[in-house]
């Protein structure tokens, strides 16, 4: 069987396309909400619970999809979510008010809990320590380009016929990326198409609980008795909510705060997920580059780059204070910048602190601290947003994002700096090993 050269990034690209699916399934309700609110009746306030319905049931069930993920394995846990989530997407198109669309938006986010968890747990099998943070990068560009493309594909659908058809659509790739998972996945020891150089270059480099399959896992109790779990959990709680009300509320704030029409907002409303990418991709390559400047460990690495993201969130805080809406989407590219870039570096830390046979469960369960974080936020936001106005709303996430950041450098600890002196040559070895 012919080898691949640098398969490790074929693998991480794999991930990235599915994690694209699955956002670009989740953000298709905030662009499609203006025309569907109307088709259904659905009130402000009734959004805002059909939104919180996703986000409760994402919360809820992501420690759970982490478990299931660190239980059964990546590929296999990851295609039967993946599939789930195709089928719950395409059920939404069938909603006849905001009741039944509550449910199968919950359903989507109990299937959808999995794709961040099964992501950060696919980079810990298949990318050395150092290359790790880049891993996660491109990844989680997903998240971003997924909302990218929402716009434009509701737009298009809403032109072309009813919101429906987006649906639709996005389930439909759902199934075909599921299969794609399927035929191509396979952990680094079982990848026939791997080079030994690669797999040794790839296991070498990687904290010794995540080289060694044997190594205890703790239970989900021992995890959230720990200063581990709360280093990363109190982080999400308070920067989580950023994120979510960029997705569900930024083409409704463009339409009712600065009154542009639907095609407006299909020119404007993606900008914010671009920047968020470019925040994905420079964020993975900053912890490197602090790491060889400034001369700190790669940990230590990691929490500059979540104080990085921090500092950024201060523009999208100034959104209520500008007159100007093309300077207001503006401010929100910074803030879709800004997140992106300590989300990313959150992920890192997970990886860094939990071992191979904990990561997803891990992560699984900051993400439900997160988002249950989120969804009372959004609670709050559908209350106060008709009364106070969005600036004081983007002033607040700015200010939880720097108490995150402040959280991460007193709490998080490195399990394990065991492979830092091979990690010094990591570089020339990556370049020989892709060839």
């Amino acid at each position: 069987m012919k080898l691949i050269k640098g398969i490790r990034w074929w693998m991480v690209s794999l991930v990235t396309a599915g994690l694209i699916v699955n956002y670009l399934a989740r953000n298709i309700l905030s662009v499609a909400a203006p025309s569907m609110m109307v088709d259904l009746n659905i009130s402000t306030q009734q959004y805002a619970s059909i939104v919180v319905a996703w986000q409760v049931c994402y919360a809820l069930m992501q420690p759970i999809a982490g478990f299931i993920l660190d239980t059964i394995g990546t590929k296999l846990g990851f295609a039967i979510f993946a599939c789930a989530w195709s089928l719950a997407c395409a059920a939404a198109a069938f909603s006849t008010g905001w009741q039944s669309l509550a449910i199968f938006r919950g359903m989507l986010g109990m299937t959808e809990a999995a794709g961040i968890p099964a992501g950060v747990k696919a980079t810990s099998e298949w990318f050395p320590a150092k290359e790790r943070s880049v891993a996660i990068g491109w990844f989680n560009i997903g998240s971003s380009v997924g909302a990218l493309l929402a716009p434009p594909l509701v737009v298009w659908a809403l032109l072309h016929g009813s919101w429906h058809w987006a649906f639709v659509i996005v389930g439909g790739l759902g199934v075909l990326w599921t299969l794609l998972w399927a035929l191509c996945y396979q952990h680094p020891r079982q990848q026939k198409r791997l080079s030994n150089d690669e797999r040794d270059y790839i296991l070498a480099g990687q904290e010794e609980q995540h080289r060694d399959p044997s190594v205890k896992k703790r239970s989900g109790l021992q995890m959230l008795a720990s200063r581990d779990f709360w280093a990363i959990g109190i982080p999400r709680i308070l920067s989580e909510p950023a994120w979510q009300t960029f997705n569900a509320w930024i083409p409704l704030y463009m339409m009712t705060e600065r009154h542009m029409n639907l095609k407006e907002i299909a020119m404007f409303a993606w900008l914010p997920f671009l920047a968020a990418d470019i925040g994905c991709v420079l964020g993975g390559y900053l912890s490197p580059f602090f790491h060889k400047y400034a001369r700190v460990s790669i940990f230590t690495s990691r929490k500059m780059v979540v104080v990085f993201g921090a500092l950024f969130m201060i523009g999208p805080a100034c959104v209520g204070f500008v007159d100007s809406a093309y300077t207001a989407i503006a401010l929100l590219c910074v803030g879709g910048f800004a997140h992106q870039v300590l989300s990313g570096a959150l992920y890192s830390v997970t990886s860094d602190m939990f071992g191979q046979n904990e990561v997803a469960t891990a992560t699984g369960m900051g993400g439900m601290m997160g988002y249950l974080g989120a969804a009372a936020f959004t609670l709050l936001f559908g209350a106060l947003v008709t009364t106070v106005g969005y600036g004081p709303m983007f002033i607040a996430l700015a200010v939880f994002d720097l108490v995150a950041a402040l959280v991460v450098c007193v709490l998080a600890k490195n399990r394990s700096v065991a492979n830092e002196q091979e990690n010094k040559h990591l570089p020339e070895l990556a370049m020989k090993s892709a060839g």
